[in-house]
């Protein structure tokens, strides 16, 4: 009796494994069918219940994706700048509340690197005056981001503290802070105390040529007058990934969602920070009226009904549209990798989680 009862059981988890997986496959499939380009991985407890993947590497050439295509994660990027501060904290090298000016010459005052993490510093956009004053012929990196601010002063946005406004200003600034305590390379010092001991062995910062001199770089692509996709870095006026190409800190970190479900178990696991460090980027900033604004340390925070307390990213490029969503109490993944910045992404997340949350509810 206990036998046949162990096997109903075992094959009513295989049958709700079968819907779950049917669900999101049928989301991705809708999705491709309307012209989604991407990698889809979606795991449970670090292990991938579904990955798939549609379209092309490069759109001109009809080149098709692979799972192990490499893609420009964008603002996905601010994770990894923020473990870094995280580790220098730890250490004891810095301190969240230490004041911005300590470590780098601005006209502005009162900022700590709390208020840079949590994007509640109230800094002008970086990117607005190197549209306005750069000569986009030639490539910028961070110290001719923070040169111009110190030249041109645009005015602050609001106190520090009083308000969150996602900024991309602060975490150039937080790169910028970790080379000055480091003495090290922000490129390297991710790579030699993150990307390496996670063995995440196809993420990286990459220079323009390195991104073409990667043969399973999934290139961005966007449609040009007649309605063809072709790759964003020709639009170059406002491709600001060419012309910014340098800048280090909000973004251009590229990777694979077999590296990034990597880096999502280690974080599980406290491989590169406690768990008590760790879960200071997880939660919500207070601003100075004592309200609670729901953006951690590189991650935006939420509660879900019904799969928990999640934690997750999107990131914007052109070309590119990609997003880590973590459901840190359900220990589900989602991991999805778009280079044509089609419009079904959105719905494509929507539908897996709840796809996920209709499994939870079962």
């Amino acid at each position: 009796m206990k036998k046949v009862c162990l096997i109903i059981t075992v094959l009513c988890f295989t049958v709700v494994g079968i819907a779950q997986r049917t669900a999101i496959d049928a989301a991705f499939d809708t999705a491709v069918q309307q012209g989604f380009s991407g990698v889809l991985l979606v795991a449970k407890n670090g292990k991938p219940i579904a990955n798939r993947v549609a379209g092309y590497r490069h759109f001109e050439t009809q080149a098709p994706l692979q799972l192990s295509d490499v893609f420009e994660l964008a603002s996905v990027s601010k994770q990894f700048t923020a473990m870094a501060i995280m580790m220098l904290q730890e250490e004891g090298r810095l301190q969240y509340d230490d004041s911005l000016s300590k470590y780098i010459d601005l006209p502005y005052n009162g900022i700590t690197i709390r208020q840079l993490l949590n994007h509640t510093s109230g800094l002008p956009d970086y990117q607005a005056v190197m549209d306005a004053h750069w000569d986009k012929s030639k490539v910028a990196g961070n110290e001719d981001c923070i040169r111009l601010l110190r030249q041109y002063q645009p005015s602050m946005l609001f106190t520090p503290g009083a308000q969150y406004r996602y900024s991309n200003t602060g975490y150039l600034l937080l790169a910028s802070v970790v080379e000055k305590v480091s003495g090290k390379d922000f490129i390297s010092y991710l790579q030699q105390r993150i990307f390496t001991p996670l063995k995440m062995q196809q993420t990286a910062i990459r220079t323009l040529e390195a991104k073409a001199a990667t043969i399973n770089f999934a290139a961005g692509h966007l449609k040009d007058s007649t309605g063809a996709y072709i790759n964003a870095n020709k639009f170059h006026s406002s491709d600001y990934t060419v012309w910014l190409g340098n800048r280090k800190g909000p973004g251009r970190i590229s990777s694979t969602a077999a590296d990034l479900l990597r880096w999502d178990k280690a974080l599980y696991k406290n491989k590169l920070v406690q768990h008590s460090t760790l879960q200071q980027a997880f939660t919500p900033a207070t601003l100075n009226n004592g309200q609670l604004s729901m953006y951690g340390f590189g991650w935006e925070i939420e509660t879900h009904p019904v799969l928990g307390n999640i934690v997750k990213h999107n990131g914007d490029n052109p070309g590119y549209s990609t997003q880590i969503i973590r459901c840190v109490d359900k220990r589900y993944t989602v991991i999805v990798l778009c280079n044509n910045a089609h419009p079904s992404f959105r719905t494509l997340l929507s539908n897996i989680m709840q796809a996920l949350a209709a499994e939870e509810s079962k």
